[in-house]
């Protein structure tokens, strides 16, 4: 559910929306969402001083309660 909600958020902000992958990964500390996008919209992601990345972060840690959830943001170029 996190994920696709985290998704709709994104793709609602970039230019590239077929390029927006959000994946899920279970940590020891808690779960990790890996949001990948196009390199053109990273700064539309993160916005100035990261605020629309921390906005984004804020939503999520709402909707996962009492869930330890992380949000990473990557570009596609970005190779882990």
């Amino acid at each position: 559910m996190l994920e696709e909600a985290l998704e709709h958020l994104v793709k609602g902000i970039v230019e590239h929306d077929d390029d927006v992958v959000v994946r899920r990964k279970e940590l020891r500390r808690g779960e990790l969402l890996e949001v990948r996008v196009h390199p053109d919209d990273l700064g539309r992601v993160i916005g100035r001083s990261g605020r629309t990345a921390s906005a984004l972060r804020t939503v999520v840690g709402a909707l996962a309660g009492n869930n330890n959830v992380r949000v990473d943001i990557v570009d596609t170029d970005r190779v882990r």
